[in-house]
């Protein structure tokens, strides 16, 4: 499979996903939603996959959104993500059901979508520079990728409420203390520790792990997708205000945004 916006390979049962526009922090446009829904759906239908690695060229893990390409569709914005959604939560509705474990490797920045992509691996290790945000609100918007979902799983609610509203960005080690992510490793280990413990899984139980996976997803008595569409209307819905042509606008200028609330 060749693809424009990732790296595709799959050696001795593990595969290693690479979100591949470093020029734009990874940033995810429809191609690469697209993509990376393929992929998934690649990841859970081959049988020879026991072990998969998300990660980002360059400099960035994901720095969220285009926002650049949301800019360009003006009042068809709101129309726009909810198609785009609809490849990102079938990718991480995929990789998350699937026998498979998932590690992300996170390089630099998770923001926003990549945020979302990051909490819903199976396992995250991160570099020590590595930097988290939710991010959303800083232009308008509302989570989606299933964050609304994970997140106050992983962290509890009381800090989701804080990275959410106040787009905290937590720093690796206070990832780690926070239950965001499994591991820190120094910079120049991230890729040999990560693939080390996707070679090890994949010589794991990969039905158990898959069980597993689950198991733990219904264990709150929710539903993964149920959520995911809340997402996909919220930020839809975002998408039509005022506020989020400000903050895209002003990101885009490099300036404070304006907001005014409606």
């Amino acid at each position: 499979m060749s693809f424009e916006t990732l790296l595709f390979d799959v050696q001795d049962h593990v595969a290693r996903l690479t979100l591949n526009r470093p020029d734009s922090g990874n940033a995810m446009n429809a191609a690469l939603m697209r993509e990376l829904c393929d992929v998934a759906i690649r990841c859970d239908e081959d049988p020879e996959i026991r072990a998969v690695v998300i990660t980002g060229a360059g400099k960035m893990f994901c720095a969220g959104g285009d926002l650049r390409s949301f800019a360009a569709k003006g009042d068809g914005l709101a129309a726009h993500l909810k198609e785009i959604t609809h490849d990102l939560h079938a990718a991480v509705s995929r990789l998350s059901r699937m026998d498979a474990p998932v590690v992300s490797a996170v390089n630099g920045v998770a923001a926003g979508a990549g945020f979302s992509l990051a909490c819903a691996a199976d396992l995250v290790i991160a570099a020590e520079s590595a930097r988290f945000t939710v991010a959303y609100t800083g232009v308008g918007l509302s989570p989606d990728g299933s964050c609304s979902f994970f997140l106050p799983r992983l962290i509890g609610l009381r800090r989701t409420q804080e990275l959410m509203l106040t787009r905290r960005i937590l720093e690796a080690s206070e990832a780690l203390d926070w239950n965001l992510v499994t591991r820190v490793v120094p910079d120049d280990d991230l890729e040999a520790e990560s693939a080390k413990l996707a070679a090890q899984l994949a010589a794991g139980p990969t039905l158990a792990f898959g069980s597993v996976k689950r198991l733990l997803l219904h264990s709150s008595g929710d539903h993964l997708e149920s959520q995911m569409e809340h997402e996909a209307r919220c930020i839809a819905d975002a998408a039509r205000s005022a506020d989020a042509r400000e903050g895209i606008a002003a990101f885009l200028e490099k300036r404070a945004a304006g907001f005014v609330g409606k």
